[in-house]
């Protein structure tokens, strides 16, 4: 990071007077217990003795969210924690937020609720304009994330794999930071064209992310990371004062002296950068025109040479045009093949980076650079964009690991890239609860189904739930199937069951309100129920991915949370995968008994609260039994509603998506507003 933004970092933030803490600290609801302390601790002098890459191998169930808030608060320094999907990040800001309630801990993920890039299929002649639906709630996160970074030290960014991709410069951003004080003087008009110079646009009707209006003697702004209106009011051209607005109330609440107002967009550039940077386009522009016609590409000639000046005629006249991105090389003053800026440019040099599920996590950084340029590099054969958009790209491997200080990779099932390049490797295999790992039991595939039945009808005596994996999604359906002409209660989940159903399915399942659950890979990472206390494995001595030793392991980490777990794997030979994760499973047992005697600790089973139906009323039931439409024993009643009644059930509906969105539960608010569509289509069918 250049000397001259750490300096200019540092001076912005002596002008802020928001509050500024340089220390973590945890709040937690319980002590450290089983392995979390020597965890702590191993963690701690890895990172204070300067290890670039070290592995933290967590099983299920044993704190690792603790571990990494404990860690962060001993080191007392900032982090990025990179999950594989929104769901976990979401997930694991939710836990640190609680962890860490003095602190500031972010979410940064795509902000795509939608997004199908730009992409030409040669074979077809096919050009894919880019379609995107951006979630602003989640670009508001982002903002929030980057003006965190650059303004206080006690900062958690939990992300998605995005991170790696182009942000505007922090250098540009840090630059045109507007900062008001109370006492100042600012014409109405130089205000009103200086928050325009950073992205903001004047609306005196409605008051979105990004937009101000005025009115008399005030101006309101909504700041592109916040959810409320700032109210700034002016006596003749002085500030006299700073308040928190309720545009529905009109309540005015009194805040600080001054108001740091942060760009509305991540990329933005004063005027004298815009004409240097449209003049180099220009360049470009004119550069590869030659070399196409040279090569006797006319169509291609001229189709980049219409797009290309339309998009430099509009950066003139707004700064800004559609795929400002794709300039972004010459916009922040980059050379060719230089990387882009990312979020971790707007980390502080001594940040540590936390990698969790690592061995999904690691292989998605390394694949993101080879899929954007495969694309790049076809729009720029065929005239739809300049040799520079191919620097608008992910992070290499490389880079990233470069831009990472140091880097813990969490996971408990860690993959080559941990094993060969860790210099520490601290385990965190004891639960605090006293919970072995699942009894692994190698089954002959001969008789699978009666056993099967057998097994699952002892569980569902107990009041137990089964989980079973299959290896095809319609090998899971046959099973299904099976397990209901045998009077067993059961149900399908894979990749073609809707986000809504899915949902319903697990909570349904921890309900009792059947007994067994058939799945596919779906069923590895990601869905801890402490009820399921039997794993069942088909065709566990099957070669490929699903069978591998990781998903193996992972597979039989589901039933870890129940005090009678157990796994069981049906197969006719006993492969490498399934002997090395038996072992594993094994070893990890071992050492946790031995933890329990010495201690005199008794096992304690997993109890954790079922959240309300996320189809509340009387909204259908979600099921896959086939025939039948319903789960048994559920009466739908939707026909029964009368369009009033549907109203007001889709208002609910909605709120309540909002509520799960506000709360980092984007899975959710998914499902919400899917079952909203729903009601719409209901409601216009019967008017």
């Amino acid at each position: 990071m250049p000397e001259v933004f750490i300096l200019a970092r540092r001076a912005a933030c002596d002008g802020l007077s928001c509050t500024m803490r340089d220390v973590f600290k945890v709040r937690a609801p319980y002590e450290r217990a089983g392995d979390q302390a020597a965890a702590v601790s191993g963690l701690t002098d890895a990172l204070a003795s300067g290890e670039k890459w070290m592995t933290l191998l967590g099983i299920t169930g044993s704190g690792k969210s603790a571990v990494m808030a404990w860690t962060i608060e001993a080191t007392n320094r900032p982090a990025l924690v990179i999950a594989p999907n929104k769901s976990l990040a979401a997930q694991l800001a939710g836990e640190l937020r609680e962890l860490l309630p003095e602190n500031k801990v972010c979410y940064f993920v795509s902000y795509y609720d939608y997004y199908q890039p730009e992409a030409y299929v040669p074979s077809s002649d096919m050009f894919i304009e880019k379609e995107a639906q951006i979630n602003q709630e989640i670009d508001r996160l982002r903002h929030e994330a980057t003006a965190a970074l650059l303004n206080r030290r006690d900062v958690v960014v939990v992300a998605s794999v995005s991170c790696v991709y182009g942000l505007g410069a922090p250098e540009s951003y840090l630059k045109h930071l507007l900062y008001l004080k109370k006492g100042e003087e600012w014409s109405r008009r130089d205000l009103s064209l200086k928050l325009a110079e950073i992205g903001y646009t004047r609306n005196d009707t409605d008051t979105p992310r990004g937009t101000f209006r005025v009115r008399g003697d005030t101006f309101d702004i909504h700041l592109s990371g916040e959810e409320t209106l700032r109210r700034v009011v002016f006596d003749d051209e002085e500030i006299t004062g700073f308040f928190i607005h309720n545009p529905i109330t009109g309540e005015n609440t009194p805040c600080s002296d001054d108001l740091a107002v942060w760009p509305a967009r991540h990329y933005t550039s004063d005027p004298a950068t815009l004409t240097n940077a449209v003049s180099k386009i220009s360049s470009e522009l004119q550069e590869r025109l030659t070399t196409l016609r040279s090569e006797g590409k006319l169509l291609e000639a001229q189709r980049l040479e219409q797009r290309s000046m339309s998009d430099i005629d509009m950066l003139t006249e707004t700064g800004g045009c559609a795929g400002v991105e794709n300039y972004s090389r010459h916009l922040d003053g980059r050379e060719a093949g230089e990387p882009p800026y990312t979020l971790l440019d707007y980390f502080p040099e001594d940040f540590v980076v936390y990698l969790d599920e690592s061995h999904v996590t690691i292989p998605q950084l390394g694949a993101c650079f080879a899929g954007d340029l495969s694309r790049k590099t076809t729009l720029i054969e065929h005239g739809f964009r300049l040799p520079s958009a191919a620097d608008n790209r992910p992070l290499r491997f490389e880079e990233f690991s470069v831009r990472a200080p140091q880097v813990v990779m969490v996971s408990a099932t860690p993959g080559k890239f941990e094993r060969e390049n860790s210099s520490s490797t601290i385990e965190l295999l004891v639960r605090p609860t006293g919970l072995l790992d699942p009894q692994v039991i190698v089954q002959s595939s001969t008789g699978q189904l009666q056993d099967l039945v057998a097994r699952i009808r002892e569980r569902s005596a107990r009041n137990e739930r089964v989980l079973v994996t299959c290896i095809t999604k319609d090998s899971a359906e046959k099973l299904t199937d099976y397990l209901l002409g045998e009077g067993v209660r059961s149900r399908y989940i894979h990749s073609d069951v809707e986000v809504v159903e899915r949902i319903e399915l697990v909570r349904e399942l921890r309900l009792g309100m059947y007994d067994v659950l058939v799945g596919v890979n779906l069923l590895r990472e990601g869905i801890d129920m402490p009820e399921v206390s039997l794993v069942a494995v088909m065709d566990a001595d099957t070669q490929g991915f699903l069978r591998s030793e990781t998903a193996l392991i992972q597979t039989i980490g589901r039933a870890a949370r129940h005090i009678n777990g157990t796994a069981v794997l049906y197969a006719q030979n006993t492969t490498e995968a399934m002997r090395k994760a038996i072992e594993e499973t094994d070893r990890r047992r071992a050492l946790q008994a031995a933890h329990n005697k010495k201690h005199g600790i008794v096992p304690v089973g997993v109890s954790s609260g079922i959240r309300d139906n996320l189809l509340p009323g009387a909204a259908k039931k979600a099921s896959n039994v086939r025939g039948s439409g319903q789960a048994p024993g559920v009466v739908s009643d939707w026909d029964e509603l009368d369009d009033d009644a549907l109203k007001r059930l889709l208002l609910e509906t909605e709120e309540r998506m909002l509520v799960e969105s506000a709360l980092l539960r984007f899975e959710e608010a998914a499902a919400m507003r899917d079952k909203a569509e729903v009601i719409a289509r209901r409601l216009a069918q019967g008017s």
